[in-house]
């Protein structure tokens, strides 16, 4: 990546043209968190220093997020481990076999990953999961005994890393090294983090789309299109980075006509993904948009914004109490989802907002809440945010501004121990074969 920036920049300065800008804090100058929550950024941002090496950048990030990433591994292992005293009997003398730690976490989804990694799309329904994924884990099988499911557990963990790596290294270059290392934080421990180290797509998702953010907020606008091209291809609300891609485009080139480029056209790169699986679908299945129609053969359809949220409080009222599995499990599905939303508001208006310079956050995190609520479950009406809590993992710029909040001793201690509960919970119903999606 950083031979690939050079080129580029000496591409420009061939063309008497400036380099992109680079966001990143003047050295031995950190701004609090407090002042970058409320002061506004400048619209063009600082340029990096000349000394400061691809390796050096993310040594240090790597530094700094590998503390976190290792405990939180250590902690899911150990999980694994005691969530096998669920399953059997009090004082039973057998013992389980060592495997039993990684199979625990073969549930639901991962399932239908490993399938196509090994059958291909052998029904329309399973186009609903994008094709990158499974085509990694069968790529990878080759060397995990031809298992795709273990290749998709190294899959994960490894994106997770470099998920860790890339989104601390942008807010800290946005904000600053304190509110960084907190977002991680509050991103690890989120009810539903076990996924970014599960058989599902969430990390790798995640970690594209944060690597082609990076290269928006740093004017590589090829690399950007292309690492938004893979996120693409690995789930469809990949289409959705266009929109900071566009909005990044214009403001750093101003909102000018006459200053816009050539390399503009990186960002059709991104829809290209969409498009391609779509044809993918049309000659397997004789029809373009069979990830599209298969979404309703999971019983999701299109309502207005606020169907799925309306339709959960109703399900949480009609249940046979507060303590009931109907009414819990909406609970668990509605928290998180409002939680996201909130700080997406809040990320416009009030002193928590996002200054101006850096508002394709809020464009890329509202655009995609609102389409994940036009589409909520149907069928009985039961759990309407079915999923949910899972999908808001991928909406990293609420965590951006969850950070902003961690000056407040309060909130900060009860985040993470309410939070941290409930994670380690649905954890051990998901390694017990539980109904968590």
């Amino acid at each position: 990546m950083y031979k690939l920036t050079n080129i580029i920049s000496h591409t420009l300065h061939a063309n008497n043209e400036q380099p992109a800008p680079v966001i990143q804090a003047a050295a031995g100058s950190v701004p609090t968190t407090q002042e970058t929550d409320l002061a506004p950024l400048p619209d063009t941002p600082v340029p990096s220093k000349p000394t400061s090496t691809f390796w050096h950048i993310w040594g240090e990030a790597l530094k700094n997020i590998l503390p976190l990433y290792v405990a939180m591994h250590l902690a899911l292992f150990a999980t694994s481990c005691l969530a096998v005293l669920f399953t059997v009997k009090d004082f039973q003398k057998n013992g389980m076999p060592l495997q039993t730690i990684w199979q625990s976490w073969r549930h639901w989804d991962s399932g239908h990953f490993v399938s196509i990694a090994l059958h291909g799309y052998d029904q329309l329904f399973r186009t609903a999961f994008f094709p990158l994924f499974p085509i990694l884990e069968r790529a990878l099988s080759y060397l995990t005994h031809g298992d795709p499911f273990v290749a998709g557990l190294i899959i994960s963990n490894v994106a997770l890393l470099i998920l860790f790596m890339v989104l601390y290294q942008l807010v800290r270059e946005d904000f600053d090294a304190e509110r960084a290392f907190t977002t991680v934080l509050y991103l690890a421990l989120f009810p539903t983090a076990f996924f970014l180290a599960s058989g599902y797509n969430e990390a790798l998702f995640i970690c594209l789309t944060l690597i082609s953010f990076y290269n928006m907020r740093h004017g590589n606008w090829w690399l950007a299109g292309l690492f938004g091209f893979l996120a693409g291809l690995t789930r469809s609300v990949g289409l959705l980075l266009l929109l900071p891609f566009c909005y990044e485009y214009l403001r750093q080139h101003e909102f000018t006509l006459k200053k816009l480029r050539f390399d503009i056209l990186a960002g059709v790169l991104i829809p290209t993904a969409i498009l391609l699986f779509g044809l993918y679908c049309y000659f397997r299945f004789h029809d373009f948009l069979a990830f599209s129609h298969a979404e309703a053969l999971w019983q999701r359809q299109l309502h207005g914004p606020w169907h799925g949220i309306i339709g959960s409080i109703k399900a949480i009222t009609l249940s046979d109490g507060l303590l009931s599995f109907r009414a819990l499990r909406n609970i668990l599905d509605l928290g998180p989802d409002l939680l996201v939303g909130t700080l997406l508001l809040l990320s416009l208006f009030g002193p928590w907002h996002i200054p101006r310079a850096l508002r394709s956050y809020s464009i890329y995190g509202i655009a995609f809440y609102l389409f994940l609520q036009l589409f909520p479950k149907g069928g009985n009406g039961f759990f309407p945010l079915e999923s949910m809590a899972r999908y808001m993992l991928e909406i990293f710029p609420a965590f951006i501004v969850m950070a902003g909040f961690a000056k407040y001793r309060m909130w900060h201690f009860n985040y993470l121990m309410v939070s941290g509960a409930l994670l380690f919970f649905l954890l051990t119903q998901f390694l017990t074969g539980h109904w968590v999606l």
